[in-house]
């Protein structure tokens, strides 16, 4: 499929998420409850369920987005480039709006690409589509479909070949492919912190189109082509 897959059709996408509210003390207790029932297994013997509330983001039930980010490849004169835009904010409802107006204008074979998408990315945004009563877009529902029908890529998945135990970070992928990547990124673990403690949400836009762009060179290294060079990535509003 990479030999013959056409970049044109592509779409590179990552997500951040951030708890639905600051702290565990402001959750509804109805909630606070089915949190406590719902991470009861992944939470340590000793830890409660006040203190595992910071990786609420990471469950769609209990956490929102914050900032969508696409990668989106151009062809000329011979050369790729990359164009990005995101959408962020602190209205859920709204970056989802903003980002199924845009994907219902393509074409409905077009492809998404995203490092353990398949795992996150994709079923996240389909379950707040859900909850924000906002339809999903035909590309990203695989209701019904056949698994050779679902347009989704994975590069997490592509690096296993088959290995369903294997988990790979981006980080990791990128250093051994070599495709640098810059050292100011914030931590994944730190995005709730950055988004209420220092209310930053810039800094967490620029990390997640960083992603974006690493994704896309992984991607095309897996195809035995050349990365972007950073002067044909553009940033586009």
């Amino acid at each position: 499929m990479l030999k013959t897959l056409d970049l044109s059709q592509v779409i590179v996408l990552d997500i951040e998420t951030v708890p639905q509210y600051a702290n565990f003390e402001d959750v509804p207790p109805h909630l606070q409850s089915l949190w406590e029932q719902k991470t009861h297994y992944q939470r340590k013997p000793d830890q409660g369920a006040d203190e595992f509330y910071e990786r609420a983001g990471i469950l769609a039930e209990f956490g929102k987005i914050i900032c969508i980010s696409l990668g989106i490849f151009s062809y000329n004169n011979k050369t790729y480039s990359l164009r990005l835009k995101s959408f962020f904010g602190h209205d859920e409802y709204e970056i989802l709006r903003q980002f199924t107006s845009l994907i219902n204008k393509q074409v409905p074979s077009l492809m998404f690409c995203a490092h353990n998408g398949k795992e996150f990315d994709y079923p996240y945004i389909c379950r707040r589509l859900l909850v924000n009563r906002l339809e999903i877009p035909s590309q990203l529902d695989i209701s019904g479909k056949k698994p050779w029908e679902v347009n989704h890529i994975d590069t997490m998945e592509m690096w296993k070949f088959g290995d369903y135990k294997h988990f790979t970070s981006l980080n990791l992928l990128a250093a051994i492919l070599n495709i640098p990547t810059p050292k100011d990124d914030i931590d994944g673990s730190q995005v709730r912190q950055v988004y209420y403690e220092e209310q930053n949400l810039e800094r967490i836009v620029t990390y997640c189109q960083k992603d974006v762009v690493t994704t896309a060179q992984v991607l095309l290294k897996f195809k035995g082509m050349d990365i972007i060079s950073p002067e044909n990535i553009t940033i586009v509003s």
